[in-house]
């Protein structure tokens, strides 16, 4: 039977008691063929895949490629394949509506405004993750709560709105520290510019090093203030989950 927005109030909290692998297991006999991990190939998401792996459950993983990605991110998906023995599938931006844009507005048209930046997140990012959810009932993403204010109020399980689906956050009352030592201790494959001075990752023309000090997602649209910082990916009951102090 599958789940739908009503049933998560009795449900949240006899999941938030279960292990990890024991939440993915329930997910994943549920919404058999029908459940994906969204993966952008960052901490949180390494340790969701390797549990996925490590039990053997039937959850595929996708991963979306803006085309302005880091080399090292390219490096990663290809070493966690051949750790995993796994394909993660890989979903593109539609070229006409790239082509258009930059044509129109410039390759770099993301520094000249807000609206410009958020119009290149939704044909680079968000349009791709809404087509390839279509295929599924069920995604599991690597949230964590405190990774920002908003996201404080995410549970293990939540509704989107807008798209219709489950969307599960096993990692949810993790702490950063928590998923580095899982990584450490089960040799979880990473993204070498963590060692680096970049905390979190997304294109390569999106993200700087971030000072010993600063909060780790200041590298993330640096140009922007943090109230704006958010490309459209996260939606909670309907509305954008901000990210600009994850």
């Amino acid at each position: 039977m599958k789940i739908s927005k009503k049933d998560l109030k009795d449900l949240i909290p006899k999941l938030k008691e279960r292990k990890t692998n024991e939440v993915l297991k329930w997910a994943a006999d549920i919404y058999k063929g029908k459940i994906v991990l969204t993966t952008s190939l960052g901490p949180e998401d390494q340790v969701i895949l390797d549990i996925i792996q490590n039990h053997s459950l039937p959850i595929h993983a996708f991963t979306i490629d803006t085309g302005r990605l880091f080399n090292e991110t390219y490096e990663l998906i290809e070493k966690t394949e051949t750790h995993y023995g796994i394909k993660i599938r890989t979903y593109f931006p539609d070229t006409s509506e790239i082509e258009e844009t930059i044509n129109s507005s410039g390759i770099n048209m993301f520094y000249k405004s807000i609206e410009q930046r958020k119009q290149c997140c939704k044909i680079r990012k968000v349009n791709p993750l809404n087509r390839a959810l279509k295929e599924v009932e069920c995604w599991i993403t690597g949230l964590r709560k405190d990774q920002s204010k908003s996201r404080e109020k995410q549970n293990i399980l939540s509704w989107d709105q807008t798209r219709e689906i489950l969307k599960i956050n096993p990692l949810i009352n993790w702490t950063e520290q928590q998923v580095w030592d899982y990584i450490k201790k089960n040799n979880v494959p990473y993204n070498t510019l963590h060692k680096k001075g970049y905390p979190s990752i997304g294109c390569a023309c999106c993200t700087k090093e971030v000072i010993q000090g600063e909060h780790f997602r200041t590298g993330r649209w640096w140009w922007e203030a943090n109230e704006h910082k958010e490309c459209g990916i996260h939606i909670l009951d309907g509305k954008l989950v901000r990210t600009g102090s994850k």
